[in-house]
């Protein structure tokens, strides 16, 4: 043990664990007299005028998302919207501050899924035995955790700036038609638009790999394929439902949900077909270049013209009959090609400029661990914790 550090049992270093009543979503507030606060990541999701439901703060405390790990440190009157949500109140002798820090420090992740709480009872809880001491390694770690926050919301602007500039010139692109630009329907210059069927409604199975490759919306992702997870049907399926069947080159571009819009190239031989959430769309090779549609549906340009036509009764949806009429700017196809070769090298260069931003926010918090781990390991001086 570190000199002058206690370790306890986590339960024997609370007072109390509190749980409040649940304001449902629905009844959430625009604005209000007081703040609710779920286990979402989002600090406060709503606000309530109710006092009769509120939890009156007398000193700072710490709130756990039981489902979602997520840590909050709360000093204000608040109300709960969500289930699961434990109100944790250290003990006089722990500053409650440095028992946040101290939980941010734990793997939670390695704890197990489900009630994390449960999980989170069998820590042991090492903190130094004075309260200064405690108050020291906060103060340190309050001003490094600032300077981190200040870098990283601006390399989170900065990665949001890279890929805003690659959107605009896509806009650039479709809006500014060049000469001899025509505007022609997909159906016209396509040899086929089609979508897939569900499995289960034909009493189709899925099964492990070999089988015949099934692409669903969550695949087709914004000019790439998404195979990290992949599902497979029985071959029965590819059979029955011949106009789903892909072919490499093929247009792929999702038409239920939220990603409406977002749009790939299937660039695989395997054998493979698609549910009913994506369209598939084979390009007449003489007339359309299937890159150079793929970019146009993932451009500013398209994008809100389909979102503008989505029909949502349920769940947002495009029709077959919409991507079929649906009319595009058109130039001849060696000037497409032309076209596709600048987005490309523009394209290049904004993702250098994305994963400059991205590993300078990744960076930020490896440092952010390593200054966790070395005030629970005692090692935190101090000096000034410096930030590059």
């Amino acid at each position: 043990m570190k000199q002058g550090w206690e370790i306890k049992e986590f339960e024997d270093c609370l007072e109390k664990v509190v749980y409040t009543n649940k304001i449902q979503r629905k009844d959430f507030l625009v604005d209000g007299e007081y703040p609710i606060i779920s286990q979402e990541q989002d600090f406060i999701n709503g606000y309530w005028d109710n006092c009769d439901d509120l939890f009156k703060v007398k000193k700072p405390i710490v709130i756990f998302g039981d489902h979602t790990q997520v840590l909050k440190y709360v000093d204000f009157d608040f109300v709960l919207g969500a289930d699961g949500v434990k109100i944790l109140q250290p003990k006089n002798n722990i500053e409650p501050r440095f028992f946040f820090y101290f939980l941010q420090n734990i793997k939670l992740g390695s704890l197990g899924y489900a009630r994390h709480y449960r999980l989170l009872k069998e820590v042991e809880v090492s903190y130094p035995k004075s309260l200064p001491e405690q108050q020291r390694i906060v103060a340190i770690l309050d001003e490094a955790f600032a300077c981190i926050e200040h870098s990283r919301n601006a390399a989170i602007k900065n990665l949001k700036n890279a890929k805003e500039l690659f959107e605009s010139y896509l806009q650039g692109v479709f809006e500014n038609k060049g000469d001899g630009w025509e505007e022609k329907k997909l159906e016209e210059i396509c040899v086929l638009i089609s979508k897939g069927s569900s499995p289960k409604w034909q009493g189709i199975k899925y099964v492990d790999e070999p089988g015949v490759l099934f692409v669903t919306s969550e695949n087709v992702g914004e000019n790439t394929l998404l195979l990290e997870k992949r599902k497979y049907v029985e071959e029965k399926f590819n059979i029955s439902d011949k106009k789903s069947i892909l072919k490499n080159g093929d247009v792929l571009t999702n038409i239920v949900g939220a990603s409406i819009g977002r749009t790939t190239i299937y660039d695989l031989d395997d054998v493979a077909n698609i549910n009913q959430a994506v369209c598939l769309i084979r390009c007449n090779q003489e007339i359309l270049f299937n890159e150079y549609l793929m970019y146009l549906l993932n451009s500013p340009f398209t994008k809100q013209h389909l979102h503008d036509n989505e029909v949502n009764n349920a769940r947002a949806n495009l029709s077959l009959g919409f991507f079929r009429s649906l009319s595009i700017p058109l130039p001849e196809l060696s000037q497409q090609i032309k076209v596709v070769e600048k987005i490309k090298g523009f394209h290049i260069e904004t993702q250098k400029l994305e994963a400059v931003y991205q590993k300078k926010i990744d960076d930020l918090e490896e440092l952010k661990k390593s200054i966790l781990q070395k005030a629970f390991n005692g090692e935190l001086k101090t000096e000034k914790v410096e930030i590059a």
